[in-house]
């Protein structure tokens, strides 16, 4: 009996399975291909004359309080993407392309990403082969022609080769260090930020390619303009756990760290018995000491960061040892970046400087490492959302398939949390990844809510990795990274228009929470915030929910005394039993509870972002149904000057999800899978929509083609009501045309 009903409970998972798989599958059979065809001269979309080119001829890039404006006071926003590795070494040809499909998307700025290791001249990693760097030259040339501005984030680990030996104290623990990511290995990674020796490698190797001349604009890099930023080093902190393996395997750095701490604790503390007075001997591993210059400073995040947390459950302040830590690891790291701050403006340079742009856990540490980045320049930051069970690449087995629309303020937005209230801010690596099934959500949400109503000032997409669009879900070349996606970037013609006007308005900073550097020294804030961190993805809460991004500003202040932070009454804004967030500028409204949905209602778009799953939704003048359970509705005005109601055309973009033609997902009541990843060509959901225009001007609407192309096919209008019907047309893009 126990057989046949084990046979029986199989054959019925069978059956299901094999139904879910099927309605997957005939769900698909309307769904059609993504087919550009890269005409560019016809395209209503091209954003290329919005670029201000040529590139720096307002100056170079400044920081004015939370602004980024330029020399001669122009204020900016970068809407950018990130190109990678050995991509800044293309030939011309491959580079043209690059420049072409990133204006032609609305692009205007490009963060260069960690490519020196695969050009170092030679055996000595300070210096660039000619070739390449010439190859570099060009691209950036043709980049500033275009009006797109340009930032180097050179250095993520820098690996060290036989020719720099001679100037390290022990080179071959260097280059023997093994992470937990293989493409640290060999560098000096975490290491570096202690180390005065492997300080200087980074250090000249960014002097040696500012003091390099660009043969195609006879300029220094530290001369030219279009170099908008210099980012210090990538993911990286003396606060970051990793260092504690690295320290390990490099004994002489871990004596010199030791030494460099037992020196700051004696000018402290002036004895071993004043020491354990301070600490509790039982803090003070056996064996270490003063006179022995070997006490250890633990360098970890997640130690400080449960400490912390842990202080505060059981409502006793921090440990003296681990004040002294964070404290000492503070001084430390900020003495490395004026060091290289120092060196960089000795070249003459004069644009934004950026120290890193990773997280140090809660508390203390966290904001230590955040006032070092705030000292040099832009606060800047990372963050992902979503994935699934391959983690960089796309894999059968479990889909993260949570949906930002679901929790306000969640996810990617979440990383806003960390704005200073006098620095601007830059989101330089971010991406919602697939399998994940609701990616198209995160490109309005950054522009709508950070780029808009936060007032975020740069925003780098992560990663353009071919001049066209994939012919995958995925990342041809990057695995689940894909910004080239029609979920992504063919959203950027709608949403840089957006950005670059201005459409959402900022919000004004409605409280501060305030952050007393002195009072760290005692472990002391005046709030809460907690981060909890796996790898690249990221969430953030504490005093101030997360769900106040979707209200306004709410950005940290280093302030001259300690002060509690007060919270604002909310209820003006948020409506917590009907679980609606008004924004403070009254433009946006953040529905949530079971998925539900984002409206924009200003001048010049109208928007809708989520599961509105039918319903009617009255934005100003228009009346919009999607009759899609999920998907991503931008109406925009095409022309600079914004405003739906006198516009002579208006771009509509609909999206909802796409798939590998042959992908197959299964759902149960708590996970989703992903059972076959399929091929390509890529293949989008049909948007069907409804939109009521309640005004009396005449107007035709015409259906475009994937690049932006007016075909000769019209959708009917009647009494102001036409229908939008991805099924029928095939297309993500409309024009409402009052031309005629």
């Amino acid at each position: 009996m126990k057989v046949m009903t084990i046979l029986i409970i199989f054959a019925l998972i069978l059956c299901v399975t094999e139904a879910g798989s099927q309605t997957n599958l005939e769900e698909l059979k309307s769904w059609f291909p993504f087919s550009p065809q890269y005409k560019t001269a016809a395209s209503l979309l091209g954003m290329a004359d919005w670029l201000d080119a040529p590139a720096g001829k307002h100056g170079f890039l400044q920081i004015k309080n939370e602004k980024l404006l330029f020399e001669d006071g122009t204020l900016t926003k970068l809407w950018g993407t990130n190109i990678c590795s050995r991509l800044p070494y293309v030939d011309a040809a491959t580079a043209d392309s690059f420049v072409n499909f990133t204006s032609q998307y609305g692009i205007n700025a490009i963060r260069f990403h960690k490519f020196t290791r695969a050009a170092y001249r030679g055996d000595v990693s300070t210096e660039l082969d000619s070739t390449k760097f010439r190859r570099f030259d060009y691209f950036q040339a043709k980049l500033r022609e275009k009006g797109i501005y340009y930032g180097w984030s050179h250095i993520y680990g820098h690996r060290v080769l036989p020719g720099d030996s001679s100037r390290l104290l022990a080179y071959s623990e260097i280059k023997n260090l093994s992470y937990p990511w293989a493409h640290l290995n060999g560098s000096t990674s975490s290491l570096v930020n202690f180390a005065p020796d492997l300080q200087e490698l980074s250090i000249e190797l960014t002097v040696n390619m500012l003091n390099h001349v660009n043969p195609y604009t006879d300029l220094r890099y530290a001369e030219d303009p279009a170099l908008a930023f210099i980012e210090f080093q990538n993911e990286d902190n003396i606060f970051w756990s990793a260092i504690t393996k690295s320290l390990e395997q490099a004994p002489t750095y871990r004596a010199l760290l030791c030494k460099q701490f037992s020196e700051w604790l004696q000018n402290k503390y002036g004895s071993q018995a004043e020491l354990e007075k301070a600490w509790g001997a039982d803090n003070i591993t056996a064996g270490e000491s003063l006179d022995n210059l070997n006490i250890f400073p633990d360098p970890n995040h997640g130690l400080f960061s449960w400490e912390y947390e842990t202080s505060l459950r059981e409502k006793r302040p921090m440990a003296q040892h681990i004040l002294d830590k964070m404290r000492f690891l503070y001084e430390t790291q900020l003495t490395f970046y004026r060091k290289f701050e120092k060196a960089i403006r000795d070249t003459g340079y004069r644009g934004v400087l950026v120290g890193s742009c990773w997280q140090a856990g809660s508390g203390p540490a966290h904001f230590y490492n955040v006032h070092t980045d705030y000292l040099v320049g832009m606060i800047d930051r990372h963050n992902y959302f979503g994935g699934g069970a391959g983690g960089h690449s796309l894999a059968e087995g479990e889909v993260h398939n949570h949906a930002m629309i679901a929790q306000p303020g969640s996810g990617l937005l979440s990383t806003g949390t960390q704005q200073i209230v006098d620095r601007p801010f830059s989101f330089s690596e971010w991406m919602s990844l697939v399998p994940n099934e609701w990616t198209a959500e995160a490109a309005p949400l950054i522009a709508i809510y950070g780029m808009g109503l936060q007032g975020w000032d740069a925003s780098f997409s992560f990663a353009t990795d071919i001049p066209r669009f994939s012919r995958f879900l995925e990342s041809e070349r990057h695995g689940v990274y894909n910004a080239t996606s029609p979920l992504h970037m063919g959203l950027y013609p709608a949403l840089a228009r957006l950005v670059y006007r201005g459409d959402v308005a900022e919000s004004p900073v409605l409280a501060t929470k305030k952050v007393h550097l002195p009072s760290l020294t005692d472990g002391t804030l005046g709030f809460t915030e907690r981060v909890k961190q796996g790898y690249d993805i990221k969430e953030f809460s504490g005093t101030i929910p997360p769900e106040t991004i979707a209200i306004g500003r709410f950005p940290v202040q280093f302030a001259e005394t300690f002060q509690e932070t007060i919270i604002p009454d909310l209820d003006l804004y948020w409506d917590k039993e009907r679980k609606i967030i008004s924004s403070a500028t009254n433009e946006l409204t953040w529905m949530y509870g079971d998925k539900k949905y984002v409206t924009v209602n200003t001048t010049a778009s109208k928007c809708i972002i989520g599961f509105s799953g039918g319903e009617n939704i009255k934005l100003g003048d228009w009346q919009i149904k999607c009759e899609n359970r999920f998907v991503v509705f931008l109406m925009t005005d095409l022309a600079r000057e914004g405003d739906l109601q006198t516009a002579d055309q208006i771009l509509i973009t609909a999206v909802a999800r796409g798939r590998n033609t042959g992908m197959v997902y299964e759902y149960t009541d708590d996970q989703t899978l992903l059972t076959a990843k399929g091929t390509h060509p890529l293949l989008l959901e049909p948007v069907k929509a409804s939109i009521t225009a309640m005004t009396p001007a005449p107007f035709d609407v015409y259906v475009l083609d994937h690049d932006g192309v007016k075909t000769n096919q019209s959708v009917p209008v009647q009494n102001g009501v036409f229908v939008i019907e991805g099924e029928k047309y095939k297309t993500i893009y409309y024009l409402v045309d009052r031309k005629n």
